[in-house]
């Protein structure tokens, strides 16, 4: 998979799958338009998006694009899972295959992703499943959908052992990101999209991410803004560069877990029910960086400098309320640990990240200390996440 990177839009190219674009607008104009769209030969579309986006999203595209659908697009053929990991849940797939099978879902047919991560990645795994494959398109409504999950190609559900561990590798034909969604978006979402593109701004070797997100800092929350379409088309370029030298997961794309060791490890605390996903990462984000100055010598005025837009930016930092012994302890059991020591993706540099490196206890534990005293040790009876 290699990507081309337009002007206006980012242009992915799979190894083995036809090219599709990603497209970042203001509005559905060129959607509507027809523009350069592959869905010559689409017998049929439907759609699955999420209950309690009706209003919000699923009303307004059906208003915009629904009569210029080829075929159109009646309410039948509307599916709405639930909200939350829980409706990615491999049992909530066959209600799903019998309703588009009785719809007469054929092989022609075209499903539409419309909302955030969770439908993204729950209507991937059926497209690429049902009748051994039908074709599906990406229209994400999160700020993190559209960075990070909607580009490419990794679809799954969850099961009761784990999250994500039934999936497949699945191309769309043509990611569609309408910034008018995030008008909508509560602070949390905000968070969790803004921490990825940080993540990503940290990972980039040429240093322009990094740049860019802090010249326009300022502007990053507005939907409406030119150089909020731009970024997201940036750090979704970036994503697409990494996944195609490593399109499977063999090795390089473990850099895109910068941050996630601790991440992970306050999620576990918590049941996964206090912190969104971007929350965590933007902590453990944090925890990454002060262990790359102690254990591989990361520059101080680097660390500071990714230190500051984390701050503009409005991310936590704080150590959530837990001790070090406490995060360590959960660390153990994550997939990267190896002997029950952590891994963790740590810089040696601004944008030259290295992933698999051992901490030694103590850095670790010296390492959240620091950053309870610098940041602020926070809160254990913060606010539940409630799922979109």
């Amino acid at each position: 998979m290699s990507s081309q990177s337009e002007k206006d839009f980012l242009r992915v190219e799979p190894t083995g799958s036809p090219a599709y674009p990603v497209y970042v607008e203001n509005d559905f104009a060129r959607l509507q338009s027809g523009g350069d769209f592959d869905l010559e030969g689409v017998s049929q579309f439907f759609l699955i998006s999420q209950t309690g986006l009706e209003e919000s999203v699923v009303v307004p595209f059906l208003e915009a694009l629904g009569e210029r659908i080829p075929g159109g697009l009646p309410k039948e053929r509307v599916v709405l899972i639930g909200q939350g990991e829980a409706s990615k849940h491999i049992s909530r797939l066959a209600p799903v295959y019998n309703r588009l099978i009785e719809l007469d879902v054929d092989r022609k047919s075209c499903l539409i992703a419309l909302g955030g991560g969770v439908v993204g990645d729950f209507t991937g795994f059926v497209a690429a499943t049902l009748l051994r494959g039908v074709s599906f398109v990406q229209i994400p409504t999160t700020l993190l959908a559209a960075v990070d999950s909607s580009v490419g190609g990794k679809t799954a559900v969850n099961v009761d052992r784990g999250k994500n561990m039934v999936g497949a590798f699945y191309q769309p034909r043509f990611v569609y990101f309408n910034t008018r969604f995030l008008r909508t978006l509560p602070e949390r979402e905000w968070i969790c999209g803004l921490a990825e593109m940080a993540k990503h701004a940290c990972l980039d070797g040429e240093g322009r991410l990094l740049a860019d997100l802090e010249n326009n800092a300022d502007l990053l929350r507005n939907p409406d803004a030119p150089e909020l379409r731009q970024a997201v088309l940036d750090s979704a370029a970036f994503k697409a560069r990494v996944v195609s030298e490593d399109e499977r997961e063999g090795g390089l794309r473990a850099i895109l877990n910068l941050g996630h060791t601790t991440a992970h490890s306050l999620e576990s605390l918590t049941d996964y029910k206090r912190f969104s996903h971007g929350e965590a990462v933007a902590r453990g984000l944090v925890t990454a960086l002060l262990l790359s100055r102690r254990v591989l010598g990361l520059a101080e005025e680097k660390m500071e400098r990714y230190f500051k837009l984390f701050e503009r930016l409005g991310l936590p930092g704080d150590t959530a309320g837990f001790a070090p012994a406490e995060v360590l302890d959960h660390m153990r059991f994550d997939k990267k640990s190896v002997r029950g020591i952590p891994r963790f993706v740590l810089l040696e540099d601004a944008g030259r990240p290295r992933y698999g490196i051992e901490v030694r206890e103590e850095d670790f534990l010296a390492a959240y200390t620091e950053q309870a005293e610098r940041f602020g040790s926070g809160a254990r009876s913060a606010p539940k996440i409630q799922p979109l």
